[in-house]
């Protein structure tokens, strides 16, 4: 892959509307793109405009795709600087994420844990990627 590629991470949820709300505004994400009933899918894909990842949330019309099928189903994102990170830590909670205990301690030792309404969780790690290896 070259250096402008782009990963995209895709999951389900019963909970379209909701997702798209805790995501955009606990994380400052922007919605890129939102289809619908594209052969019984909607969809939302959000990011940061200017970064190689994306997430999208997907709901199949008529299933039901339940929870998160484990507690350490999670994605971690590294703010080093200790007023960001407080004020991202904030912004989760007023968007609807749960605090709540890591799965694995060690993220409760370099940050916080919050589940969305799916079960899935986020680590907002308080230190600089690569100083937890």
């Amino acid at each position: 892959m070259n250096k402008n590629s782009i990963i995209r991470i895709a999951r389900p949820t019963d909970n379209l509307d909701l997702i798209k709300n805790q995501y955009l505004n606990g994380l400052g994400f922007k919605l890129l793109f939102q289809f619908e009933d594209h052969e019984g899918f909607d969809g939302i894909i959000i990011g940061h405009e200017n970064q190689l990842y994306h997430l999208e949330f997907t709901h199949h019309r008529g299933v039901i795709v339940g929870k998160s099928p484990t507690k350490d189903h999670l994605l971690a994102f590294y703010i080093p600087n200790e007023d960001e990170y407080n004020n991202q830590c904030k912004k989760m909670l007023d968007a609807g994420f749960i605090k709540t205990i890591s799965y694995n301690p060690y993220w409760d030792y370099n940050g916080s844990t919050y589940e969305d309404i799916d079960g899935y969780r986020i680590v907002l790690a308080k230190i600089s990627y690569g100083e937890d290896h």
